[in-house]
């Protein structure tokens, strides 16, 4: 599978701002259905197509961690799948044209989720995850990161250690994530609804299959794949995430 197709540039990172931004546009997205209800004239949005995007890297850049072929597969074939099937999924409906943070928000329906979530959230947490690692990246992050990770875990290595714990511990497939948690009002979460100034902090959190910490109004900042792992035994598991560890591109 060829990396070099015409993409869209690599996914950023979401901002507070962009979090908000989708809860806005539940309000308008919830508007536009009462209009069409009410027999009201509503101009379809243009139709906006998600691109599969490559890997930020050629997709033999991790070997011999990571072999091209293993990264094509689940790029070309997985990554790919969830791609063309939310563009057949959303086509001419209300989400056809909002951007895939908005769509991850209003279609995880703060935990019910709706058809659409699941291609939505999975493209956006495997754009997140080839940029989690880099050719010859990986040890201690710096600046401003490394003072949180001490902070909020005690020490890097400790960190590390409750990274691994939580990939090796978590049931079937999904994901492990290394965010920033300020847990506000009104965005579906049941772990602590309450905020409060303790919140502000770097938590090692598990997701459920394609389930990511957006619909939580964390901010992600390093995450694994554990869905490639499952069948790996117990000791190639283990080698699997401290590779990630090792392949780290740390976001500041």
């Amino acid at each position: 599978m060829a990396a070099a197709a015409t993409i869209s540039p690599p996914c950023a990172l979401l901002s507070y701002q962009g979090l908000r931004g989708a809860l806005v546009s539940t309000r308008t997205f919830q508007s536009a259905k009462n209009q069409r209800q009410c027999g009201r004239a509503v101009a379809a949005p243009i139709s906006a197509k998600f691109d599969l995007k490559p890997p930020p890297y050629p997709l033999d850049a991790l070997e011999p961690h990571m072999s091209r072929d293993t990264i094509s597969y689940h790029w070309g074939k997985h990554h790919r799948g969830y791609v063309e099937n939310l563009n057949m999924q959303i086509v001419g409906t209300d989400l056809d044209g909002m951007s895939l943070e908005d769509i991850i928000i209003l279609s995880y329906n703060k935990g019910d989720i709706l058809p659409s979530f699941n291609n939505a959230a999975q493209i956006w947490n495997h754009d997140f995850f080839w940029e989690s690692m880099v050719p010859n990246g990986g040890g201690k992050p710096s600046g401003d990161l490394l003072e949180l990770i001490e902070r909020d875990f005690g020490s890097f290595e400790k960190f590390s250690a409750k990274f691994r714990s939580a990939a090796s511990t978590q049931f079937g497939s999904g994901w492990v994530w290394l965010a920033y948690k300020a847990n506000r009002l009104n965005v579906g979460n049941a772990i602590n609804p309450r905020p409060s100034d303790e919140d502000k902090k770097l938590v090692v959190v598990k997701s459920p299959n394609a389930v990511n910490p957006l619909v939580w109004d964390y901010l992600p900042l390093l995450t694994i794949d554990l869905w490639e792992s499952l069948s790996a035994s117990v000791s190639s598991f283990h080698r699997v995430v401290k590779l990630i560890m090792y392949l780290c591109s740390w976001k500041s």
